[in-house]
């Protein structure tokens, strides 16, 4: 019994001792470790995996390399930790400013990085989002992609929901992992392309399929990070595939990535409109225009009979987008054959039957709003 309580011992984790070894690990300047420098940004572990963040500034993430493989390779020597992935962030603070006589309504600002900025060829980005989950934001999101690039556009789609990234499944890229290429002297993140469509997930940058626990700031990090450093190239448009809700990190990466417009999802229930409009009232706060209402789920189409049932409702979309004065794109029903191909991973709009002109629809109505 001694023998299996030593054993239990020996293999649980303990932050302080990830601390420890942190702290010997020396910063660039060798003066001080990483630990005391203020490099540490995040330090999270479940299940056996150890995420760790550490803050660098732009011009020294070729030199942190290094340092970054010496914390990796450490960390992996401590009991309970089977897996480790460290990251560096590399984003500059805001610049000081002289104070102002009241507080600023809208207190967070962006903070790009140095250098070569991956979305700078991207002429417009256009926020898909919902309020609420479940009523397949990102099933329309990545068939407005693919619709989009059906019609000759240039499109990029980025999965912002951190804490659930299923753009991957849905473009049939799960399991890919991303890699960088030297791009006008920084490193930059290169999108994977599926159906003509450049994609970026968190879900090509994280080991396994482990939940995410970070906390707002650390998920506005990495959303930025893959906006600003990814090499997107020439686009049209950007499509960003919103996390649900409506708090601090989508305010934030609202103001980080100051979007063209934004579209909101909602199924015909009265619950989602209630949501949506949550959603509508987030985006007026910081100044960002909804070009659009998207309705899905609008009917079940019984795929025996092929009869139509208003399952959550009728006309609830359609009338709140007249009364906020801005149009209702499409409508997209709940559909088997849509399930069944995002579950495959090849999207419904690639097609050229009538589940898929639902989505060449919304596409071309939100062409001509631009």
């Amino acid at each position: 019994m001694g023998q299996l309580n030593q054993l239990a011992s020996k293999m649980t984790y303990s932050e302080t001792a990830a601390l420890k070894a942190l702290a010997q690990i020396q910063d660039l300047d060798g003066k001080r470790d990483i630990v005391a420098a203020g490099r540490l940004g995040d330090l999270a572990y479940e299940d056996g995996y150890l995420r760790v963040i550490l803050q660098i500034r732009p011009t020294e993430a070729d030199k942190f390399e290094a340092v970054r493989k010496r914390a990796e390779a450490t960390l992996k020597s401590l009991d309970g930790v089977d897996r480790v992935t460290v990251m560096l962030t590399a984003h500059k603070a805001a610049p000081e400013v002289a104070p102002k006589p009241k507080r600023s309504a809208n207190p967070h600002q962006a903070r790009r990085p140095e250098g070569y900025q991956g979305d700078a060829l991207v002429d417009h980005v256009i926020a898909v989002s919902s309020a609420k989950g479940g009523v397949g934001k990102s099933t329309v999101a990545v068939n407005l992609a693919v619709a989009l690039a059906k019609q000759g556009k240039k499109i990029g789609l980025l999965d912002a929901d951190v804490h659930g990234p299923s753009v991957p499944m849905l473009m049939g890229l799960s399991g890919s992992r991303a890699v960088t290429t030297e791009k006008e002297g920084r490193r930059l993140i290169t999108p994977f392309e599926a159906y003509g469509v450049k994609t970026m997930s968190i879900g090509f940058l994280t080991d396994g399929d482990g939940p995410i626990v970070w906390r707002g700031p650390m998920v506005q990090g990495a959303i930025s990070r893959m906006l600003w450093d990814v090499d997107w190239g020439e686009l049209d448009m950007l499509i960003i595939d919103m996390p649900p809700g409506t708090g601090d990190p989508q305010l934030g990466l609202a103001q980080d990535i100051k979007p063209r417009g934004a579209l909101i999802v909602s199924t015909p229930q009265d619950l989602a409109l209630l949501d949506a409009l949550k959603g509508v009232a987030m985006f007026g706060k910081v100044d960002i225009p909804v070009l659009g209402l998207i309705e899905n789920m609008s009917v079940f189409i019984c795929p025996d009979c092929g009869g139509s049932h208003d399952i959550f409702g009728s006309g609830g979309v359609k009338d709140e987008a007249s009364k906020l004065g801005v149009p209702l794109l499409g409508q997209a029903p709940l559909h088997m054959e849509i399930r069944k191909r995002s579950d495959a991973g090849k999207p419904i709009a690639i097609d050229d039957t009538a589940e898929a002109n639902f989505f060449t629809t919304i596409a071309q109505n939100l062409m001509q709003l631009l």
